[in-house]
């Protein structure tokens, strides 16, 4: 078939982007609403989190290496539906069920994130196996949509909060468990091409064993967490530790996060820099910009380092994928699952240890004295002491980017370098 008969299946493939970055948004935009009327703790809302990416990280490598007893077609149709369901059940049972809302929580955390594992595995290589005569930027245009799916549901979902009120959290979840449901009629009305998602020529073994490849699932893992540590609760510490009414700290804060997020991805995929240094820059002002939120008594200047630690982690994932092409071409399937695998894995642990840290440095005797001190709240303490944890992920990546620097030159792998 022509490119010309597979246009809707390409548009059904960007709406879904778009309308899944609801599952990893929304959460954290409500983690006050949860705190305040169910008394859910710091530490238990960062285990949402922890479920959301663990979830993801299973069904990533049960589908990369179990693809032939999955039907792909029914997969992706099937895939939206999951998302809808999570979402319901996210909504519904801390209603019906109070006393134990948490539960219910998690329960809709899993659901919504087997579709969230699906829609990774899923989406890029049916994309690319779209006839097209510019499949690199269908596929740069396809990861950037992130970025503006987080925008639109940040500002929608803050403006709803705002104006309706926090109680009605649930018929905010309810509309977003609408918008999937358009995605499984696209789907189920567009054709679908044929899709290889064998391990044909896979070096993933060896790949698995190459130092190199080891060096990129860490650097890809706390590239990872330092972004998705900012991502998952910029909401709450510019609500909570610098006293910004939620309304404008979200739009000003979490909205322009993902705007830079996405304005830096679609500039690299049209512009290319040396991804190297992109990285090694990168790590640096993320570091900076934690390090600012953590110690500026300043909020203006602490929300400023928050948004800019969009502009500075924005590449971090989707860069160490492209340097461990460069470096290891065609290394196969389960050496990209090892790349999801250590990237997921730093966005369930970063965002989990943070709330934890918040939740003991709050209760703590030294953490109350301290905050008496600086004539601050236990809780604002306890926020900017999980912000300094979080430094540690892109202090780590730039001493890892360095080691990796010498680690390509001496095997003749890294040409082209000025970090």
């Amino acid at each position: 078939m022509t490119e010309q008969a597979y246009k809707r299946t390409k548009y059904a493939c960007f709406y879904t982007y778009v309308a899944m970055a609801s599952i990893f948004v929304l959460p954290p935009l409500l983690f006050v609403t949860f705190r305040e009327m169910y008394g859910i703790s710091y530490t238990l809302l960062g285990t949402l989190v922890l479920i959301n990416f663990c979830t993801q990280l299973t069904v990533d490598l049960l589908f990369t290496f179990f693809t032939s007893r999955f039907n792909i077609h029914k997969t992706i149709k099937i895939m939206p539906l999951l998302t809808s369901l999570g979402f319901i059940v996210y909504a519904l049972f801390p209603v019906l069920f109070p006393k134990i809302a948490y539960l219910g929580l998690a329960v809709g955390t899993i659901i919504f994130s087997v579709a969230a594992g699906l829609c990774e595995v899923l989406l890029s290589p049916l994309v690319a196996a779209l006839p097209s005569k510019t499949p690199e930027k269908d596929m740069s245009l396809l990861h950037s949509l992130y970025a503006w799916g987080i925008l639109i549901v940040i500002v929608l979902s803050t403006v709803f909060l705002h104006f309706i009120g926090r109680e009605k959290w649930m018929y905010l979840t309810l509309f977003w468990a609408l918008l999937p449901l358009v995605s499984c009629f696209l789907f189920c009305t567009s054709p679908l091409p044929p899709m290889d998602l064998s391990q044909q020529d896979s070096k993933a073994g060896a790949g698995k064993k190459h130092l190199g490849i080891l060096l990129c699932v860490g650097c890809i893992f706390l590239g990872s967490a330092a972004e998705n540590s900012m991502t998952n609760w910029i909401s709450v510490y510019v609500e909570s530790a610098l006293g910004v009414p939620k309304m404008l700290g979200d739009i000003l804060g979490m909205a322009m996060f993902a705007l830079l997020l996405g304005i830096v991805r679609v500039m690299h995929a049209k512009y290319g820099w040396d991804i190297f240094s992109v990285l090694f820059y990168s790590m640096i002002g993320a570091a900076i910009c934690y390090l600012t939120v953590s110690f500026s008594p300043s909020p203006i200047l602490s929300m400023i380092a928050c948004i800019l630690t969009g502009l500075f982690t924005s590449m971090l994932w989707p860069g160490t994928l492209i340097l461990m092409e460069e470096k290891f071409p065609h290394s196969g399937v389960a050496a990209y699952a090892l790349m999801a695998a250590g990237g997921d894995f730093g966005a369930s642990v970063a965002p989990q240890l943070l709330g934890v840290v918040v939740d003991k440095v709050s209760v703590s005797s030294w953490g109350v004295q301290l905050a008496a001190s600086f004539a601050l709240s236990p809780e604002q303490i306890g926020m900017k002491s999980g912000m300094l944890m979080a430094a540690l992920f892109p202090v780590l990546g730039v001493l890892l980017l360095i080691y990796m620097k010498k680690y390509f030159k001496k095997n003749g792998s890294l040409e082209r370098s000025n970090a």
